[in-house]
């Protein structure tokens, strides 16, 4: 099981404290002051993290087993799910994955950076303030550095993606967030996600929804037999019999396809068995009357968010019409969505308006998995679903991951479609051109700029060392090849070395890289104010019931 490092439980509960006046607060209330008991403190657990994540960066980046509190575990380096599942509870580094969350829910790529290069800042800052720098200085030193690296991004980019219905395209520029998430997939992977989004994209590519844009995982098979279904996918079989219907007109409800047990509570007498025949007669003849009217309306797929009774299949099986039940009124509502229906709350015969259409429904099996696939055409579909094939459950979890970055990174193509030279060759540009900025002033702030230019290169850096290269010379070969003015120079990691990113097709989304230094350096800066920490005793409380035999 993951859990915090001892040293910070020390600081949180066992530090030497100093209590504050007791006619100012409780006698339990816990007062640190200091560069020793604060600034250092929240550094080393800022640190701590992003030492953890930084051995996932990149294609090469190692995978971590997180076990979380309900004892379900993660094999995965996505840095947005591993922090999500630690549970940290220092709050100095709690600021640093929050930062990351934002990262996430703007771009959904680039959150391992954040957590990293705040860290890589917040060490920097460590040496400036043990060396006698003053914290306002280092702070503007930073403030101006995240101005400069702002003004000078935009200048980087080399590319841009205008064609936003085109796959190959789309393809293209989706190959880098992926690749660092599932390498040796991300060819795949960039043309599965490239034809769904491709497929539901509005006339306006700004309104884009990624909600649109469904996963369904299959135990069974290998990535390659993975596909694309332009419609809605079921992953369970259908009731009775029918299992294929072309030119489908269906009914949605949201309620149980059952007799009516009213909405009040009542008794009802029957003195006689002939009073029972007739009160079950009267059941039947009801529920046949309704699925009579669905049939004269020309309804052939009957959906429904609750239970189907066996009297009501009995007689939808009758007229041939197929029974699908779907207990998740977020997939209801999404395929309500996709075939342009209407889900209705009380059982009744819709009206021609309510109903939707699809090319076909059909159950398809999948390995030992039967899946329900709505189609319509290409040009009418407003939900895609990509269906994945995986070995194990775990492994089609990392993939689905991987999809949800990718389609969130095709959102953000759409409001921003501005791309930079990624492998880090942007973070060596910016350090060398802040690094020229920085010889420029004249006071102490000057020594806080150079070293956030220092900072940038622990992309480089990491990406060399998950590589098995030989950091220190890779950082100095990206500074000379970028001071003879190739400034798309990054790490290769597969013929190691230096090469032309923007040659290779190895490109990252510019507006992820600018959001996260902002967000990287406003957490290290939030960090840094800090000079005192006031804690009160934690609230009491019954303690959580140990598991017992019943849990298992």
């Amino acid at each position: 099981r993951v859990t915090s490092d001892p040293s910070i439980a020390a600081l949180l509960f066992s530090v030497v404290h100093k209590m504050l006046p007791s006619n100012l607060f409780k006698s339990d209330v816990r007062y640190l002051k200091g560069r020793d008991e604060v600034s250092d403190k929240n550094i080393e657990a800022s640190h701590q993290l992003s030492s953890i994540l930084r051995t996932s960066m990149g294609p090469n980046g190692q995978n971590k087993l997180v076990i979380n509190h309900l004892e379900k575990i993660f094999i995965t380096n996505d840095a947005a799910t591993i922090v999500r599942e630690l549970e940290v509870v220092h709050p100095a580094a709690k600021l640093l994955v929050m930062a990351s969350h934002q990262q996430e829910r703007e771009i959904g790529d680039c959150t391992n950076f954040v957590i990293v290069f705040a860290g890589e800042l917040l060490q920097k800052a460590r040496d400036l303030l043990h060396s006698g720098l003053h914290n306002r200085d280092l702070l503007d030193g930073y403030q101006q550095a995240l101005e400069k690296a702002v003004e000078t991004l935009p200048s980087l980019s080399h590319t841009s993606c205008t064609d936003l219905r085109d796959v190959a395209t789309v393809a293209r520029f989706l190959r880098t967030p992926l690749c660092s998430k599932q390498f040796g997939y991300e060819d795949l992977l960039s043309r599965l996600i490239a034809r769904a989004c491709t497929m539901v994209v509005p006339s306006d590519p700004r309104k884009f929804n990624v909600d649109n844009v469904r996963v369904a995982k299959v135990v069974g098979g290998s990535l390659p037999n993975s596909e694309v279904i332009s419609g809605m996918c079921i992953v369970h079989d259908t009731l009775g019999p029918v299992k294929h219907v072309t030119d489908a007109k269906i009914a949605v409800f949201g309620c149980a396809v059952d007799k009516d047990d009213g909405e009040t509570k009542g008794t009802i007498r029957l003195e006689s068995a002939e009073e029972l025949e007739s009160y079950t007669i009267g059941e039947e003849e009801r529920m046949r009357e309704f699925v009579e009217g669905l049939a004269q309306l020309g309804v052939n797929v009957v959906v429904s968010g609750n239970q189907v009774g066996d009297v009501a299949q009995h007689y939808l099986q009758r007229h041939n019409i197929m029974v699908i039940k779907v207990l998740s009124k977020f997939d209801l509502r999404r395929l309500c969505r996709s075939i342009n229906a209407t889900a209705l709350v009380r059982l009744g015969v819709p009206v021609e308006e309510e109903l939707g259409r699809c090319a076909t429904v059909d159950v398809e099996e999948y390995g030992a998995t039967k899946v329900t696939v709505f189609r319509r055409a290409d040009e009418e579909s407003q939900v895609s679903t990509i269906l994945v094939r995986g070995a194990t459950k775990n492994k089609l979890d990392d993939i689905e991951r991987a999809i949800d970055d990718g389609v969130n990174v095709y959102k953000a193509m759409a409001r921003d479609g501005r791309f930079v030279p990624g492998g880090g060759a942007s973070e060596i540009e910016l350090a060398r051109r802040i690094e020229s900025f920085g010889e420029t002033l004249s006071g102490l702030n000057q020594y806080a700029v150079k070293k956030f230019a220092e900072a940038l290169e622990v992309v480089p850096r990491t990406l060399a060392e998950n590589a098995g290269l030989n950091a220190n010379e890779v950082v100095a070969s990206l500074y000379a090849a970028h001071t003879k003015g190739q400034s798309a120079a990054g790490v290769n990691i597969e013929e190691g070395g230096v090469s032309d990113m923007a040659e290779l097709g190895i490109m990252d989304l510019f507006a992820g890289k600018e959001w996260a230094i902002k967000l990287a350096t406003e957490a290290a800066m939030t960090v840094l104010r800090v000079d005192q920490i006031i804690m009160s005793k934690p609230s009491g409380g019954p303690k959580p019931r140990a598991p017992g035999p019943q849990d298992a």
